[in-house]
């Protein structure tokens, strides 16, 4: 049997802030998000389009809230 581990919150937050993103122990996966989009928005986050896009291609193994922060807050934000 094959385990797979899921992307949770605490991975979307981890990724996030290993690209120099502000964000709070426990924040939501939209949170999370928004806070990106904000960062992006005033400086820029490099990486983060790459990341966004690299997870966007991993939906399948991503909590649905994680998904629902993806797809509604920062996709929208870098097209």
């Amino acid at each position: 049997m094959m385990i797979v581990d899921l992307i949770d919150d605490d991975d979307f937050r981890d990724r996030l802030v290993a690209l120099g993103i502000r964000i709070p122990e426990g924040a939501s996966p939209e949170t999370s998000a928004r806070l990106a989009r904000l960062q992006h928005d005033e400086e820029g986050v490099p990486g983060l389009q790459e990341l966004v896009q690299a997870l966007g291609e991993r939906t399948d193994i991503m909590l649905p809230s994680v998904r629902a922060a993806l797809h509604e807050v920062l996709l929208p934000a870098l097209q």
